[in-house]
């Protein structure tokens, strides 16, 4: 399938049984009931998806199950974070094999890179495999930077098509706007800036709360999109108190914990996450529950049809 490459692209949980063995047939659920609800996309295997804490077998598992439910209804990117080079290509593969539209890719885990060699470790996965690209920004989580250098660098790689921007600091899209003009397209990957990355050119959001709360993220975007500007507004100011949780330590402790108040999957987690307990727990139940207490209008099913 061709990405389009914007919209609405929830990073996917993985759902487990009360054994914390995965629940396959779950996922595969929680993953249809998402596109049901409209979005245009799914990333399979992201942080939320816990990909660090499963064994390589288990991801490619996971993978297959969620291409295999998704069956071509929208397109399935998978995020390839890995501790070196030589298993992000092996993932890659295994990804592109399984059948994954796009891959979006991390730099490597625990050990930080130089500049040099980040370009490597992307170069060294693009260049095996023919799937389109995602690279993934994340300075706070990762410790290193995809800079204005490194895009500059990665410029000719023609299967690096798009930048995943999860720095708080919106200014970013401005700036590889003006150095890269549409080379590159531009992704919201924080949930609490998401907003403000469409208006600064980002096409689409990948985005963690949508797990909960799928039409409202996906209504949100085509307010946007169509320029019903005071809509998307009022959705993300709701919205924003669920949204600032993206940016946590526990960030998947809380988005699987509302995604279960929602009624839409568990909030089992795999070691060595565990689930919230006490303050913490009862603050994010709160705050979910008064998010559903509180939802904007969408208007009728055949209004939101309309308006997509």
């Amino acid at each position: 399938m061709t990405i389009g490459w914007r919209g609405v692209f929830p990073a996917v949980t993985t759902q487990l049984r009360e054994d914390l063995s995965i629940d396959l047939a779950d996922t595969q659920r929680v993953v249809d009931d998402l596109i049901r609800d409209g979005v245009t996309g799914v990333i399979a295997l992201g942080t939320v998806g816990e990909n660090n804490s499963l064994e390589y077998d288990e991801k490619v598992t996971v993978l297959s199950a969620i291409v295999e439910v998704v069956a071509g209804r929208v397109p399935v990117i998978t995020g390839v974070s890995e501790y070196d080079t030589r298993r992000a290509v092996r993932y890659a593969q295994a990804a592109e094999k399984a059948g994954a539209d796009g891959l979006m890719l991390l730099p490597p885990m625990v050990y930080v890179p130089k500049a040099h060699e980040l370009v490597a470790h992307f170069k060294g996965v693009a260049e095996k495999t023919a799937l389109p690209i995602m690279l993934y920004n994340n300075p706070p989580a990762y410790r290193t930077v995809i800079d204005q250098d490194v895009l500059t660098a990665l410029v000719d790689v023609a299967n690096i098509v798009a930048v995943k921007e999860s720095a708080p600091d919106t200014r970013r899209f401005t700036d590889f706007r003006n150095a890269f003009g549409d080379r590159y397209v531009l992704f919201a990957g924080l949930d609490d800036v998401a907003l403000e990355g469409l208006y600064l050119g980002a096409q689409g959001w990948v985005s963690g709360l949508t797990n909960a709360f799928p039409k409202e993220s996906v209504e949100l975007v085509r307010a946007f999109e169509r320029g019903d500007h005071a809509k998307a507004m009022e959705i993300y100011r709701w919205f924003m108190p669920l949204l600032h949780l993206d940016a946590e330590h526990d960030l998947v402790q809380s988005i699987k914990l509302a995604e279960q108040v929602m009624g839409r999957g568990s909030e089992r987690v795999l070691p060595p996450r565990y689930i919230l307990e006490g303050a913490r727990r009862a603050e994010v139940i709160a705050m979910v529950e008064q998010a559903a207490a509180t939802r904007p209008d969408l208007g009728t099913a055949a209004d939101v049809a309309k308006a997509a």
